[in-house]
This record gives C-alpha cells, structure tokens and sequence, in this order.
C-alpha cells in the first residue's frame, strides 16, 4: 500500500534541475510501460499536492488521507490511457475531483467536519488568525459540493478558469459562476469575522 505523507511531514526533495530531469510526460509514458520507479518518482512528485486538495476538500486528514490513496491506485491503473494530448496535472487533478465526489457520495451522512490541525511549520501565532482560518477552512468544507472543488482548486492549487473547466468537464463560465456564489456563501457565514486579520 502507498503511504501518503501528512501533513507537517517534510516534503520529498526537489527533482534535479536541469536537462537531466526527467518531464512529467517522460515519467508517464514509463510508468505505461509497467515501470514500477517511475511510478514511484509520479508518486513523490505529487503526493503533497494531492493530500492537500483532499484536505481543504473534506476538513478531515484521515478521509483525505484515504483519498489520497484511492487517487493513486486508480492513477496506477489508469496511466496507460493517458496520451499527454493535455496537461498531465489536469488529467491527474481530474481523478482527484472524482474521487473526492465519490467519497463525498458513500459518506455523505456521515462526515465528520473535523477541525483541520495547523502543521507545526505554518501555525500562526495570533490565535485570532488561527481561529479565522480554521472558520474559513470549517465552511468551505460546508459548502455544496460542485462549489467546494471549484474553490479548492482555485484557491488551494492556483488552477486558472480554464483549467478548472478542464478538469471539472464544464464550460469556464460555469466556474466564475461556482465561484460568486461560493463567495456570497462564504461571505455569508463568515461576516462575523470582519474586522480580524485573514490567514
């Protein structure tokens, strides 16, 4: 089974830089061949960015820890049909949202919103902007489901309109769209907290 880094683990080291690296493409078309290194190199260039969709997605590190698995095995499965004819991330980020929809819909009456755990690098000291962060992460994690990934893919990876429409299989309009009334949600439940610092 894979283990999946959480967070407050150090993060794998930096890939080479220069000619020598291998692209991400190069890593795909050799785990297609069955190479199981490859494979491994995927897993560690992406396991952080993976965990942490999931996390800011359900609230709770052991269901996105569980997501993070079943994110990878299915990519392991699938990678062969992948054909580099688009971003590899977008394909990647695609299983995620799917999984994290699948998740969402065998647990759906019974998922905790447990209080996300700051890691130990990035706890802030203000206790007040402690509390703000974890109310905005809280109702984010309340958030109806279509608006959730779209909010998390902006905000959590930096996923232009376009790429979320990739991803989420939805004309870019409809995101802007997800995003203002995941905004006026958001703005709704939180007001309460003007006035007090942002994370």
């Amino acid at each position: 089974m894979l283990h999946i880094a959480s967070q407050g683990s150090p993060a794998p080291p930096s890939q080479p830089a220069g000619a020598d690296a291998p692209s991400t493409c190069e890593i795909a078309r050799a785990c297609a061949t069955g190479d199981r290194q490859a494979f491994h190199h995927l897993f560690l260039r992406y396991q952080h960015r993976v965990y942490s969709i999931a996390l800011h997605y359900t609230s709770n590190p052991a269901l996105a820890m569980d997501i993070s698995q079943e994110v990878f095995v299915k990519l392991f499965s699938a990678i062969g049909s992948y054909r580099g004819e688009s971003p590899f991330e977008n394909w990647l980020f695609r299983i995620v949202a799917n999984c994290c929809h699948d998740v969402h819909r065998r647990l759906r009456p019974t998922i905790p919103l447990e209080q996300l755990p700051a890691g130990a690098d990035t706890a802030p000291s203000d206790p007040h902007t402690s509390d703000t962060a974890r109310a905005v992460r809280e109702q984010v994690a309340r958030l109806p489901e279509e608006l959730r990934m779209t909010v998390v893919l902006r905000y959590t990876e930096g996923l232009s309109y376009d790429e979320i429409a990739t991803i989420l299989a939805c004309p870019p309009g409809t995101v802007a769209s997800r995003l203002n009334r995941a905004h006026r949600e958001l703005a709704k439940h939180l007001a309460y907290l003007q006035g007090r610092e942002l994370a």
